[in-house]
């Protein structure tokens, strides 16, 4: 690592991006990038704006220290403590999973399901939808519905009744963080419990319930990148031995909780199509289950409608 302070801000993205080719870790160009201009609170644009721009010392020991991190397979957005989702900047920590581009699928049906709404698209103001989200983890799902409902729709008055749960309370903060950072912290209602538990069965029933649960067979854990299994918090991972634990009791409970023709949305493995449809057949709790496909093409998303 260099330490004399003659090195420019291009020089160390080259010597850093160099480095990180010969660790093996991935992206080591964007890496080194978002890792300097979190060093040096920029954008990651101005590093070639200021490219030859010397560093202090103490910029270039923060850099460092930054480095060794990453070396040790920290993911990047713990390390800077942000990552972006559905073009959203959250905050993120230890206690809550890194939001991932498959889970935009979850998002993106979500949105086709409630435009599929022909009060939308009437010129009378629409009922607002009743929207849940267990295990909402930084939020992101829940804002990113509630910000292009809120958005798209805003001329047409109120949109979303938005509600989201966790059962870890560390989580619960850094998602009303996150709410609060994109001004709907008075428009999402946040609590602490386990998936659908906190829901009062006299309170009223949702449109939507939406959740990306844990989903990975717990023997396989291990075997996942260290970026996952050393640092994102196990129990937003650990689906069970076959990884259908938490998703199957969402399946066998949520119904009580949905209106009539109300939805379920849930984000599932790439291998567990079969899997999931069986649960639900066994259940009889809905019709019209339907699978979506990622960006990659593996089936990401179910989605069925309460009979």
């Amino acid at each position: 690592m260099p330490i004399a302070n003659d090195w420019t801000i291009l020089k160390l993205i080259r010597w850093a991006d160099s480095y990180f080719k010969s660790h093996h870790i991935d992206s080591p160009r964007s890496t080194a990038e978002i890792l300097l201009a979190h060093c040096l609170k920029i954008k990651k644009i101005d590093l070639y704006l200021r490219y030859d721009q010397p560093l202090s010392s103490d910029e270039l020991a923060n850099f460092k220290v930054l480095i060794k991190r990453r070396l040790q397979r920290e993911p990047v957005a713990y390390i800077t403590g942000c990552r972006e989702f559905w073009s959203l900047d959250f905050k993120v920590s230890k206690d809550v999973l890194i939001p991932r581009p498959d889970t935009e699928c979850l998002v993106e049906t979500a949105l086709k399901v409630l435009s599929q709404d022909k009060g939308l698209e009437s010129d009378f103001l629409p009922e607002p939808k009743r929207i849940f989200e267990p295990g909402t983890g930084s939020g992101a799902v829940i804002i990113a519905l509630a910000t292009e409902l809120m958005s798209g729709l805003s001329d047409k008055g109120s949109t979303g009744l938005f509600f989201a749960s966790d059962r870890s309370p560390k989580a619960v903060d850094i998602a009303r963080t996150n709410a609060r950072l994109h001004n709907l912290e008075e428009k999402i209602h946040f609590f602490s419990g386990d998936w659908v538990f906190p829901v009062k069965k006299r309170a009223p029933l949702f449109d939507i319930i939406i959740s990306n649960p844990p989903y990975i067979p717990t023997q396989t854990i291990a075997e996942l990148q260290p970026e996952i299994h050393k640092y994102e918090p196990n129990m937003a991972l650990d689906g069970g031995e076959d990884g259908l634990e938490s998703i199957g009791h969402i399946i066998r409970c949520a119904h009580l909780y949905l209106k009539e023709k109300g939805r379920l949305l849930l984000e599932i493995g790439h291998d567990q199509k079969e899997m999931v449809q069986g649960i639900v057949d066994e259940g009889g709790f809905y019709k019209d289950v339907g699978f979506t496909k990622d960006y990659g093409g593996h089936f990401r998303v179910v989605q069925m409608v309460k009979k």
